[in-house]
Parts: structure tokens; sequence; C-alpha cells
């Protein structure tokens, strides 16, 4: 037995029409049509946000120029890329930030100083600047 009235297991707000409690329809003229069940709610969510005028002109050019169908495709696909950052950042600072730290904290004679550091960038951006 369901808990709406009696033996109908649809509650009268989820029955659209003429639908039996059995989960058919019936009419004149329409065929029997077996109902599914409940659909799932809404997988969307309304929000109100306020851009600054440099990122709601950006939006409106995103628009305009074609590349996107509205401005919530525009923010959708900005959430989504700034997702997608983070997940390599948490990637990186799992998979090599974390194993490097622990590894000068285990033996702290393999950290270089500050000069050591400077010599090997200083070094690097003039082999770079020779390459070019």
């Amino acid at each position: 037995m369901s808990r709406f009235h009696g033996a109908c297991k649809y509650p009268p707000m989820l029955r659209v029409g003429n639908v039996n409690c059995d989960g058919t329809r019936s009419g004149v003229g329409l065929n029997p049509i077996q109902f599914t069940g409940i659909t799932s709610m809404r997988s969307t969510q309304q929000f109100s946000i306020t851009l600054p005028n440099e990122l709601a002109d950006l939006v409106r050019a995103k628009v305009q120029s074609g590349e996107y169908a509205t401005d919530s495709e525009v923010i959708r696909d900005g959430l989504r890329t700034l997702a997608a950052r983070d997940r390599v950042v948490e990637s990186w600072l799992r998979d090599e930030v974390g194993p490097a730290f622990d590894a000068l904290k285990a033996d702290p004679s393999r950290a270089l100083s500050v000069d050591q550091v400077r010599a090997a960038l200083v070094a690097r951006r003039k082999a770079g600047l020779k390459a070019r």
C-alpha cells in the first residue's frame, strides 16, 4: 500500500493529465502509456553574480563573436577550466612538490643555497638567450 491516497503510488502533484494509479494513461483516442517513474530533479541551479565591467565585457564579446551561445555557457566553460587547472595543480603538488619536500626533509644537504639557485637561473637564462 502506498502512502499516497490508498493504492496509488504517485502523489497528486506528479500525476499529469489522466494518469491512472497503476501508471497508465487513459482517455479517448489515447493508447495506454506506462509511466516510467519520477523524473530526476533539476540538474542546474540559477545564480546571480556580479562581475567587474572588464569581465562582463569579455563574456558579452564571447557571445557576440559566436564562440558561445549564451552568457551562461561562457561562465560554465570558465568554471570547468578553473576546475581542470585546480586538478593539475593538486596533482603537481602531490606528485612532485610533496616528494621533493620529503626528500629535502630527509636529507637537508641536498638543498641549494640562495646563491646557487640564483647562479643556476642566470645560467639557464643565458643559455636560453643564446639558443634564440
